[in-house]
């Protein structure tokens, strides 16, 4: 395919590209067995929306889009198969892909904005690049143009309650980034927990569970299975993000393509954080550090060492282990077929990725 949004010659490329630590989880196979024609659609897709921003995204935005994993329409494909089997898909699926992830990137732009961060999956970020000002409006115009892009997808009445379900999740996307800055370290430990869990559900968790849900939709299942398959996908995504919070202490820079402890400078109640600050007691730097009561340092190492002594770490995994297994009791209701064991193990990969 010549018409290709990263100008290399076939869309498979980029997986390949981006493939290289894929060899250790399933997203290469299941890619390569059961989606591949299906995601080289969405790639297509993807690359004919973005068309109309050609002018104002450089090749910042567009390794920001190259180097993801493409986890949720991944899902959405899966669970569009998961009900509909072999069968074709329209070209409202791919589109629908499309969309959600130029969701996903206006977020994480905005997401580098507030924290002012430096980088993103291992490059400069786009405020760090572009500046402020140039990133807002970019973050922005990837909203705008995610959902017009998903308007033209749906061309039945049927479908129009997905534009509303598509507007509410960016809705709750940016009242859980605003709940997130709001969250005082000073709160009781039990207020923080609670807090955090409400913010990745409205920031992390509506997406993953959206495009389950879509999937499904677009394929013409009924109320009952759509809403089974977005329980699943929001338990991934509360998942996801508990061990995403993780990796800000477990990965160095290199792997996780972010500074180390950026969590902890951006005073960011974070499972881990929450659960150190309560082992260590509130006279220690990290619960200090939290309450603003002095400066994080330029090296925290004896800070990030003081939590991975706690049990923190382990207890955060377990309830990110607890998501993901739950996530896999929703499908149970489903007939057992490749894409239902294809949506079990990238639950499982979600907790089991390597630290």
């Amino acid at each position: 395919m010549k018409d290709s949004l990263y100008e290399i010659d076939e869309p498979r490329g980029q997986w390949l590209y981006a493939g290289e630590k894929w060899k250790e989880n399933p997203l290469t196979r299941i890619y390569d067995k059961l989606v591949g024609n299906d995601m080289e659609n969405f790639e297509a897709a993807l690359a004919l929306a973005l068309k109309p921003q050609a002018k104002y995204l450089t090749d910042t935005e567009l390794q920001l889009y190259a180097r993801g994993k493409k986890i949720r329409p991944m899902m959405l494909l899966l669970s569009s198969r998961l009900f509909l089997g072999d069968g074709e898909l329209t070209d409202k699926v791919a589109k629908a892909c499309a969309s959600l992830e130029m969701l996903h990137v206006a977020t994480l732009i905005h997401d580098d904005i507030i924290d002012d961060a430096l980088l993103r999956r291992g490059l400069m970020s786009v405020n760090a690049k572009r500046g402020t000002n140039t990133a807002i409006l970019v973050g922005d115009m990837q909203f705008v143009q995610a959902i017009r892009t998903f308007v033209d997808a749906i061309d039945t009445q049927s479908e129009m309650g997905l534009v509303k379900v598509v507007l509410d999740t960016a809705f709750n996307i940016c009242a859980g980034e605003l709940d997130e800055l709001e969250t005082d370290p000073n709160w009781s430990y039990e207020a923080l927990r609670q807090r955090y869990f409400e913010v990745i559900e409205r920031k992390t968790a509506i997406m993953f569970g959206m495009a389950c849900e879509t999937g499904m939709s677009l394929a013409k299942a009924g109320k009952t299975e759509t809403r089974r398959i977005g329980f699943y996908g929001r338990r991934v995504g509360r998942a996801f993000q508990i061990m995403d919070d993780l990796f800000d202490f477990l990965q160095d820079e290199k792997d996780s393509g972010k500074q180390v402890g950026v969590d902890l400078i951006k005073r960011r109640a974070t499972l881990p954080i929450i659960y150190a600050m309560e082992e260590l007691g509130a006279e220690h730097s990290v619960s200090r550090i939290m309450r603003g009561e002095i400066p994080a340092p330029i090296d925290l190492s004896d800070e990030i060492d003081a939590i991975m002594s706690t049990q923190a770490i382990e207890r955060s995994y377990a309830d990110a282990r607890h998501e993901a297994l739950d996530a896999l009791e929703y499908l149970k209701h489903f007939k057992k077929n490749a894409y239902r064991d294809a949506l079990e193990e990238i639950a499982m990969y979600t907790v089991d990725r390597k630290i």
